[in-house]
């Protein structure tokens, strides 16, 4: 976004909608914690810092643009997964797994 352009947004107070994805620690995933407001990705990466780590809770934040993400539509979540159902040897339910082992 053009610096006019975000001084336009900022003033009529349509700021962008940008989604939060935090990671708590290393070694995690990033996951999502909600949503901010903000004219640019700078300032949203500050609102999503002040809102939604303010118990020092986060070792890393990505914020994306709303517009920019794609999803899948859970009313129609058995059509758009189903082709997976079909792939039996991605589900591992016909090994004999050792009794010693645990946590599989």
């Amino acid at each position: 976004m053009s610096d006019k352009a975000t001084n336009e947004a900022s003033l009529k107070g349509d700021w962008a909608l940008w989604e939060v994805f935090i990671r708590t620690r290393g070694g995690l995933s990033h996951r999502h914690v909600g949503s901010v407001h903000a004219p640019d990705a700078e300032l949203a990466l500050k609102h999503a810092r002040d809102t939604y780590t303010r118990r020092m809770e986060g070792v890393s934040i990505w914020v994306a643009a709303s517009t920019s993400i794609s999803a899948s539509d859970p009313a129609h979540a058995d059509a758009f997964f189903e082709p997976a159902a079909d792939k039996v040897y991605r589900h591992p339910t016909f090994y004999n797994i050792p009794k010693n082992i645990k946590h599989i």
